[in-house]
């Protein structure tokens, strides 16, 4: 049986050494074959370079791809799966957050249980106060409209089948959520809890701009919440100005409204242009998404591709 390790990497060259010899461990302790593909995401920094001096010396074989401009880590995954052919894949973050025995559990678990896949669920994490807080209330926001099967803290982790893999890769649509087509596509899962460890070297690239259009993508690709919220505002808005109309009418008719109020009227144009000017952003949200895809544009670009290991050369 091979397995399949993929690390996407990005801005992470003061933890190469840490990270070389955490996958030089697991390797070791993985029955079988073993490759590890190492994804540098356009990354700024030497974390190419410091990988390339590295893995040559490495006593696992290992592909080193450097993608032309920075993807996401999402899409760099995805070249990782398309990179190698292997019976077992697991994800590992290149930070380290994440403990190194996380992948050797998927591995075990994908061989010895009927799972297609394993996802990584989050327990306690070494992080500070206020990412703990933004983290919960992110991950409940998510669960609240996009997918109610998230785990509780989310998940970016995952090991799979090569069938998984196989018809993850055919979800070819380019603003979507890799963990959301993950748990889209369904299958035998199984969640293993871990605990996530403090973060040793530089800081998160996972921003606050990032996860909200991540969201965004999230919201736009698994649900039509925002379609029926459109609808059910538009109705209410309708059976409102009904009312009003039959009020404004009866008081004309009456004599109680000698002259019609002009800021009542200003108020209610501005209320139904705003509804009708946010409809129309959710619908071009949708749109815009439908056209990127119709581009069919590769997801990533690999600039360069380099092979490292006994079996290199064969």
């Amino acid at each position: 049986m091979k397995h399949a390790l993929i690390v996407p990497v990005y801005r992470n060259e003061a933890s190469v050494p840490q990270l070389f010899a955490a996958v030089t461990g697991i390797a070791a302790a993985t029955p079988g074959e073993f490759e590890c593909v190492f994804v540098v995401d356009g990354s700024p920094d030497r974390s190419c370079e410091r990988l390339s001096e590295l893995l040559p010396g490495a006593s696992f074989r290992s592909t080193l791809l450097l993608l032309s401009r920075n993807f996401g880590s999402f899409a760099a995954i995805r070249a990782g799966l398309k990179a190698v052919d292997a019976d077992y894949y697991a994800m590992m973050a290149a930070d380290l957050q994440e403990p190194p025995e996380l992948v050797l559990e998927f591995f075990r678990s994908l061989a010895d249980e009927p799972v297609d896949v394993v996802i990584g669920v989050r327990g306690a994490r070494a992080d500070p106060a206020a990412g703990k807080l933004g983290a919960r209330g992110f991950w409940a926001l998510y669960r609240r409209l996009v997918q109610p099967e998230m785990p509780p803290g989310g998940f970016d982790l995952f090991g799979c089948t090569r069938d998984f893999r196989n018809h993850l890769l055919e979800l070819t649509e380019v603003r979507s959520a890799l963990v959301g087509q993950v748990l889209w596509l369904g299958f035998r899962r199984k969640h293993v809890g871990y605990d996530r460890l403090a973060r040793q070297h530089g800081s998160s690239a996972w921003t606050l701009g990032k996860k909200l259009n991540y969201l965004q993508d999230s919201i736009f690709a698994f649900t039509d919440l925002p379609i029926r919220v459109l609808l059910g505002t538009g109705l209410i808005g309708i059976v409102v100005s009904l009312l009003v109309g039959v009020a404004v009418l009866i008081g004309r008719l009456s004599g109680a409204i000698a002259v019609p109020g002009y800021a009542a009227t200003v108020l209610v144009v501005l209320f139904f242009a705003a509804i009708n000017l946010f409809g129309l952003g959710i619908v071009g949200s949708y749109a815009w998404r439908a056209y990127e895809n119709s581009k069919h544009r590769p997801e990533s670009i690999v600039l360069s591709r380099s092979i490292f290991g006994a079996e290199a050369d064969s």
